[in-house]
């Protein structure tokens, strides 16, 4: 049976700052709606993405902000951070890890520069929506077998 990930919860505190956030990002409105004061979901999704990310009132317990390893992929490290600080985003700079595979949380073994063979999954930037929830755009250029 096929499972496909189709929806990511992030929470946040103000529902209206995260839309004009996300939508200033050029990612689509899908949806807004709300079902009295004390629900309401906002459905944004990123360019390209067969995945949603949902945001609002009354759906995640989780404090705002807290969502962290968001990954986004793109084809082109350099032309997707230009892109982001191009629409007022506080985006890192490229970066790789020391060890080579993955990043680790938060900024240790970040080595600055897109990974200097440019292997695919190995170049790496990040930034934040308002509420701090944590976003990494990785370049993957070529997928690994049975993806």
């Amino acid at each position: 049976m096929d499972m496909r990930l189709e929806v990511v919860v992030i929470p946040v505190a103000d529902v209206d700052r995260a839309k004009a956030f996300y939508e200033g990002l050029g990612w689509r409105l899908d949806a807004d709606v709300a079902k009295g004061d004390d629900f309401r979901v906002v459905q944004v999704t990123p360019p390209g993405s067969p995945g949603a990310v949902i945001f609002g009132t009354g759906l995640t317990s989780a404090a705002p902000g807290s969502a962290e390893g968001l990954h986004l992929v793109v084809s082109d490290i350099e032309a997707a951070r230009s892109e982001l600080a191009g629409r007022g985003v506080r985006v890192s700079e490229a970066f790789h890890d020391a060890g080579g595979v993955f990043h680790r949380a938060g900024t240790e073994g970040r080595v600055s520069g897109p990974d200097p063979e440019r292997r695919s999954y190995a170049s790496f930037a990040s930034f934040s929506d308002p509420d701090g929830n944590g976003w990494v755009l990785q370049e993957i250029t070529a997928r690994l077998p049975g993806r």
